[in-house]
């Protein structure tokens, strides 16, 4: 009884959470931490959210997931609400007041601890620790440490005391979210130093050593600890994988994973001490919630939950309200579109958009060009835009503003630069990288007035920093081949001429935040900034169409594009595989 008291103290004075199970009348009171007096613990989890919020029931919303949370407390059950990150940004509903409603509505729905992701930085730093300020719940990384010192940004572990046990949150944030947010971000103002660094390595060494060492602090306290990670299982993320991490570190009992939208109930993987670790992810998009149970002889099972009937008043009046504020604002219609547009494979279903050609991808990068050489009024010699940047598939039918913000939701702005061919070469070559493997890369870059080859079989010479930020050309055979360049004038598509100067539009993010890793551009001229904010470009591009309806709607079809009048423009709104701007051998 002493030793038991000893280590309450002891625990109380570490700052160890003790969450105690809302009991309904008449249920056994909780029980103190006796041998065989331990009860299964339930921890319910999210991931990769995205905000995406306007879901009627059964359908999983945050309503739905208060109202799980909730009868699992009324039944006297031990229980927490966990989420692993990418929460706040993804449609209009996060980008209209950059996180602030989603917070509101993670902080009724009773979460309890989250690590960020990637895409909690997409506001920009300030923003990021403000919405971190806004949360009822403690945020946890690891690895993201301030410059130079090394100190962690925010807590590594969160302690637990439930169901007579201690449990503790390791939370880990993906290196990769250097180039999957904006590098900009993590600079100082001149963008001359990092001043905030996230932990990976080449090798994947400085995350393991990293999340290792909270892992041993974290056991010094609890008898479990589990691993809230945003790393996700693609290759493309290697070394810095969910699974790498597990297999290079030790003490982990299970891992709840993010960032990949990978639906796994339970994958077993053995840590570096052969033990196995439960490793779950549940998609993405509120398709499943999870349900991790530590049952009372100490055994772990997960499940997913794909829909709930329940609902929290309180909390679906908050996202009721937040869904019809943002429907209203954006809720006009602005065209009509004849065909289907495409992120995504529609034979496959396999997102596509971040490694080849679709009819959506050249919509998007035809806006920014048409916006500066039309709307502007300015010479354009060719746009760019990222395949990461464009986010949804959009059906025939009619297109609202936020249609065109669900597309396009980060609130990047457009900007024209002067560059030489021969940072146009350096782009496309970064941006094909991975072409032709299965390894998605969300800077690819689609093009309007552009063409280019990508030969695939060629090996990427790209030099990139352990960030996989751009500092070199390729020092082999280029990928990227035959680049041309469109010229109004003769109507004809011209080889790209590296000496020569060039009118480059693009979002913000890619040209000067070095998003995905584009640090070409550095030191290349401005010649305007700050046009318009992304969804704007594109709703603007779409209300420029012809074909227009009874109802005042232009259409959305090939012949109907202001980009039509321009002779011999490849230009092909019908085909879901683009006009053939971007072919890859």
């Amino acid at each position: 009884m002493k030793q038991l008291i000893s280590r309450r103290s002891f625990l109380k004075a570490a700052g160890v959470t003790t969450a105690v199970a809302a009991v309904s009348l008449g249920a056994p009171a909780a029980s103190a931490c006796y041998p065989g007096s331990f009860k299964d613990i339930t921890i319910l989890y999210t991931n990769d959210v995205h905000t995406y919020i306007d879901k009627k029931s059964p359908e999983l919303t945050y309503a739905a997931i208060a109202a799980l949370k909730k009868s699992y407390q009324d039944a006297g059950k031990n229980v927490l609400l966990v989420d692993a990150g990418d929460h706040i940004q993804g449609t209009a509903y996060g980008s209209m007041d950059e996180g602030a409603s989603i917070i509101q509505l993670m902080n009724a729905a009773g979460y309890d601890v989250a690590t960020p992701g990637n895409h909690e930085f997409d506001y920009g730093m300030a923003r990021a620790k403000e919405v971190m300020a806004e949360a009822d719940f403690p945020y946890l990384s690891s690895n993201w440490v301030n410059l130079p010192l090394g100190n962690r940004v925010l807590p590594d572990v969160k302690y637990f005391t439930i169901g007579g046990r201690v449990i503790a949150f390791v939370g880990i944030t993906t290196p990769e979210t250097f180039t999957k947010s904006t590098p900009a971000y993590f600079m100082d103002k001149s963008q001359s130093r990092y001043i905030y660094d996230i932990l990976g390595g080449d090798d994947g060494q400085k995350l393991y050593k990293a999340v290792q060492k909270s892992i041993d602090k974290a056991k010094v306290l609890a008898d479990y600890v589990i691993g809230l990670g945003h790393l996700g299982v693609d290759p493309s993320s290697s070394p810095w994988t969910s699974k790498e991490v597990i297999e290079h570190t030790s003490g982990f009992d299970a891992f709840i994973d993010g960032h990949s939208h990978t639906k796994m109930e339970c994958e077993w993987v053995k840590d570096l001490s052969g033990k196995a670790v439960a490793l779950t992810q549940t998609g993405s998009y509120f398709a499943n919630v999870g349900e991790m149970t530590i049952k009372a002889d100490g055994s772990i099972a997960t499940r997913l939950i794909s829909s709930y009937e329940g609902s929290d008043s309180a909390v679906a009046d908050i996202q009721n309200a937040w869904v019809a504020s943002v429907d209203d604002m954006l809720g006009e219609k602005i065209a009509v579109a004849d065909t289907n547009f495409y992120i995504s494979d529609p034979e496959t279903g396999k997102r596509r958009i971040r490694m080849a050609e679709t009819n959506l991808g050249d919509f998007v990068a035809d806006g920014i060009y048409s916006y500066f050489n039309e709307v502007e009024q300015l010479h354009c010699d060719i746009a760019i835009m990222n395949g990461g940047g464009i986010r949804a598939d959009e059906k025939a039918g009619y297109w609202t503003f936020k249609t065109c913000k669900q597309v396009s939701p980060f609130g990047n702005v457009a900007c024209l630069m002067s560059v030489t061919g021969k940072q146009i070469q350096d782009a496309l070559e970064f941006a094909a990288r991975f072409a032709g493997t299965e390894k998605e890369n969300g800077g690819f870059l689609h093009v309007a007035g552009a063409s280019y080859e990508i030969h695939a079989d060629i090996p990427n010479t790209v030099q990139t920093d352990e960030k996989n930020v751009w500092i070199g050309s390729a020092t082999g055979t280029p990928r990227v081949q035959n680049v041309k360049i469109y010229n109004k004038a003769s109507g004809t598509y011209e080889p790209l001429d590296e000496s020569k100067t060039y009118a480059l539009a693009g979002m913000n993010y890619t040209l000067r935040n070095l998003g995905d890793g584009f640090a070409m551009f550095d030191g290349a001229e401005l010649i305007k900034d700050y046009v318009s904010e992304d969804y704007l470009v594109m709703s603007t591009y779409a209300m420029t169409f012809g074909g227009v309806d009874a109802e005042g709607l232009p259409h959305l079809t090939t012949a109907n594009s202001p980009l039509a009048d321009y002779p011999g423009y490849l230009l092909d709104y019908e085909n879901p595989y683009g006009a053939g701007r971007i072919s890859i051998l």
